[in-house]
């Protein structure tokens, strides 16, 4: 096919979002893992401040069954993800905002499973006040696929204290936005918002099992034949 062609520059695009939003993750954590020791933080504004902190769990710190568990779901996630961008890249159903979505949300998922795959291998894990070192002559801190996600940017836009007479939070101190994430949770967060909100019927509206892209390419030429008629 014409690598000119608006569907394979789709293609194209979706490629290169992942290949920069992965890059980019990847550089931010390692710059933060080599240079901030755990739980240190640098405060940028007064709603966003620089904090190091690692987690075993999902996006924005969550944690949800066992590491080993986890870390094979996003790989075996990822994997179809790119199986199916691969399949409907150049779909015209497809409309190019619901391939950035996908792209973001792959690009994210990928980003966090790098941690998870290699970070334990090349990175020590040392006590505050000391910073990690990348490729340790003594070796990482844990297995393969058992490594922690780097997690840095903290937005706490605003805070306030909840009235005591306020049941079950009363006299508690409120912050939002809590928790600390980092660029590839940022990606999945955007794409799957994004999704939800415009493209959300392109799940169905776009096949991507070769028997039901048979079946779409038989109509779309019978309405063709019926055109020129």
């Amino acid at each position: 096919m014409d690598k000119y062609n608006p569907l394979v520059r789709r293609g194209w695009l979706a490629a290169i979002i992942i290949a920069v939003v992965i890059l980019a993750d990847q550089i931010f954590k390692i710059w933060v893992k080599t240079h901030f020791y755990l739980g240190e933080s640098h405060e940028i504004f007064s709603w966003f401040q620089l904090v190091f902190i690692q987690n075993n769990g999902m996006a924005f710190g969550w944690e949800i069954g066992s590491k080993l568990l986890l870390t094979l779901m996003r790989i075996v996630t990822v994997g179809f993800l790119i199986f199916y961008i691969c399949r409907t890249a150049s779909r015209r159903e497809a409309r190019t905002g619901y391939l950035v979505c996908l792209s973001l949300i792959i690009a994210g998922a990928a980003g966090n499973i790098i941690d998870c795959v290699f970070y334990g291998l090349i990175f020590d894990n040392p006590v505050p006040p000391y910073v990690a070192t990348l490729f340790p002559e003594d070796g990482g801190y844990g297995e393969w696929l058992h490594g922690l996600v780097v997690d840095m940017l903290y937005f706490p836009l605003c805070e306030w204290d909840w009235p005591a007479w306020m049941p079950w939070v009363g006299g508690e101190h409120f912050i939002f936005f809590r928790p600390v994430f980092n660029l590839a949770d940022a990606a999945i967060s955007v794409g799957m918002v994004l999704l939800i909100l415009f493209y959300s019927a392109q799940i169905s509206e776009v096949p991507w099992r070769r028997k039901t892209q048979k079946s779409a390419d038989e109509v779309l030429s019978e309405k063709v034949e019926d055109n020129e008629k």
